[in-house]
C-alpha cells in the first residue's frame, strides 16, 4: 500500500513540474511576442522617418546637424541586434525626432505643411502606440519575472535555465525635463 502513496506523490510532483514549466515556457514566449509588438511599431516610426527627413529638408536646410542626427539615430536602430542595443537606439532616436518637431515651431512654413503635419500626426500616433506597447511588454515582464521567481516555481526555473527578463526602461535622457525654448 505505501508504494501506491510514494507513487501518487511522484506523479503529483512530476505533474507540478511539467504544469510549471509549461506555465514559464508559455510566459517566456509572450514576452519575445510583446517585445515584437514594440518591434513592429518601431518599425512602423522607422519607416515613417525618412518621409518627414525629406520633407523637413527642403523648408530647413541649415539645420542640417538635426536631421543627421535622424538619420544617424535611424541607422543606429537598423544595426542593432538585441533588445538592449534597440533600447538605446530607440532612446536615441525619439530625442531626434522631438528636434524635429522643434523645427516645427522655428519654421512657421513648415509648420503649415500639408506633408510635414501629416507625417507629424502619424508619427504622434505611433509614439503613443509605442507607449501603450512598453507597456504591455513590462506587465507580460513583470508576471514572466514573477513567476520565475516566486517558490516552488523558482526551483523549476533553476533546473530549466529560465532567466528574468529586463523591463524597458527610460534612458537617462529621457528622463530629463523637456527644455522649452522660444
Amino acid at each position: 500500500m505505501w508504494w501506491i502513496i510514494v507513487l501518487v506523490i511522484v506523479a503529483v510532483i512530476i505533474l507540478w513540474v511539467i504544469a510549471t514549466y509549461n506555465r514559464l515556457v508559455g510566459l517566456r514566449n509572450k514576452v519575445k511576442d510583446q517585445w515584437a509588438q514594440i518591434d513592429t511599431v518601431l518599425k512602423r516610426r522607422f519607416d515613417l522617418i525618412p518621409n518627414l527627413v525629406e520633407t523637413v529638408k527642403g523648408y530647413a536646410k541649415h539645420e542640417k546637424e538635426t536631421l543627421e542626427e535622424v538619420i544617424a539615430a535611424r541607422n543606429a536602430y537598423a544595426s542593432a541586434t538585441v533588445p538592449e542595443e534597440q533600447l538605446k537606439a530607440d532612446g536615441e532616436l525619439t530625442k531626434a525626432i522631438s528636434k524635429i518637431f522643434a523645427l516645427s515651431e522655428a519654421y512657421p512654413e513648415l509648420k503649415a505643411n500639408e506633408n510635414f503635419t501629416s507625417l507629424q500626426n502619424e508619427l504622434t500616433e505611433t509614439e503613443d502606440k509605442i507607449q501603450y506597447a512598453r507597456q504591455f511588454y513590462n506587465d507580460t515582464v513583470l508576471t514572466y519575472n514573477n513567476a520565475c521567481q516566486v517558490f516552488p516555481a523558482v526551483i523549476v526555473a533553476n533546473i530549466f535555465g529560465f532567466k528574468p527578463t529586463n523591463f524597458f526602461e527610460a534612458s537617462e535622457e529621457e528622463r530629463k525635463n523637456v527644455e522649452v525654448k522660444f
